[in-house]
């Protein structure tokens, strides 16, 4: 019960962290700032579970708990002291800090509060396209999350200690690679370039081909252990490629609903996450050889491509007609400005407001 709990508090922050991104922002450094954001994730996967470690064998596993639990809590009043919804209602940020944003972001999307329209939402085709294509690409990595410390022992034979290092060693590439693909994308964005469509059908592309590549190689490394690791350490960072996407895509689509889209795709992305090991356990039910593992690399390889040519026939970057209020026509006209790859932008910012 105690875990539920603890997945319900969870559930509500991505969702929320959305909602800020979109008002603290400039829709031009949107996808590395996200990525950012998200490599600080991938951090604490990578810490923690090193972390985990030492503090079980000093201090026993509740104190894995305890020292946890005490973070969560001090951060967690930093943030209540620090955090305000928009620059718009944020006490000490100075006039031309608060004129920057109402410049790149503009006085109603820092402001307002439409209803949701949730059965433009829910009937969407872009919005659709997303949420499979962010279970494709997130079902491979959360296996490879849960399950990769399996295929070291079952395939590669490593003992308990080597495990652990080298399990954490492909996080690595996804900390370095998430902001880089989120930088590679706004480079693309930027104007006289790809419009905001092109690019994240580029990242999608680009990264589940090559992630679709790897899976398939890794099936047929054998027990190299230098090579199995070394081709996992890419591939992880090709995975993140194509997150680049899937976790920006939102907030190209309707940035004041971009939470809400955010819950429906993270929602769908981790009915993934709870197929991946009894999918696993399934195909490697009868000990885990490399011809069962194949299998499992198959299928997520699989997965890749389904999720890429989905996203470029029926994705989209641009901002949709229903972003917006009906009844704020500020807001409808905000939206055009917005929706060729936010070059007016670009042309608008002020340079003394953005000193």
């Amino acid at each position: 019960m105690l875990r539920v709990l603890c997945g319900l508090g969870d559930g509500v922050m991505t969702p929320a962290m959305y909602a800020l991104i979109a008002r603290w922002s400039a829709p031009k450094y949107r996808s590395v700032i996200t990525t950012g954001i998200f490599s600080g994730a991938t951090a604490g996967i990578i810490v923690g579970t090193l972390l985990a470690g030492v503090l079980s064998d000093y201090g026993g596993w509740p104190s894995v708990f305890y020292v946890f639990g005490v973070v969560g809590c001090v951060w967690s009043g930093a943030w209540f002291l620090l955090c305000y919804s928009s620059p718009a209602g944020h006490p000490r940020i100075s006039d031309a800090e608060r004129q920057y944003w109402m410049t790149v972001i503009g006085s109603s999307d820092l402001t307002a509060h439409p209803p949701t329209p949730w059965r433009k939402i829910l009937t969407s085709v872009p919005v659709w396209a997303l949420i499979i294509t962010s279970f494709c690409i997130e079902s491979p990595f959360y296996s490879m999350v849960i399950c990769l410390p399996l295929f070291m022992y079952d395939v590669l034979g490593l003992n308990m200690t080597d495990n652990g290092v080298l399990s954490a060693v492909p996080f690595v590439a996804a900390c370095i690679m998430l902001p880089l693909g989120g930088l590679f994308s706004d480079i693309l964005r930027a104007p006289g370039r790809l419009s905001t469509t092109a690019a994240r059908k580029v990242n999608i592309v680009v990264g589940s081909c090559l992630s679709g590549s790897l899976f398939i190689l890794l099936g047929h490394t054998g027990c190299n252990r230098a090579l199995a690791v070394t081709n996992i350490f890419i591939l992880m960072g090709c995975l993140d490629l194509s997150f680049s996407t899937t976790a920006v895509n939102q907030l190209d689509l309707a940035p004041l609903h971009a939470g809400k889209i955010m819950g429906l795709t993270f929602a769908f992305g981790n009915m993934g996450t709870i197929a991946a090991p009894h999918v696993v356990s399934l195909l490697t039910a009868e000990g885990g050889m490399r011809s069962e593992w194949q299998n499992v690399f198959y299928l997520e390889a699989a997965l890749c491509t389904f999720g890429a040519v989905v996203f470029v026939v029926f994705g989209s970057g641009e901002r949709q007609s229903w972003a917006d209020s009906a009844d704020d026509p500020s807001s409808r006209e905000h939206s055009a400005v917005f929706s060729d790859n936010e070059r007016d932008i670009d042309n608008r910012e002020q340079p003394s407001a953005a000193e």
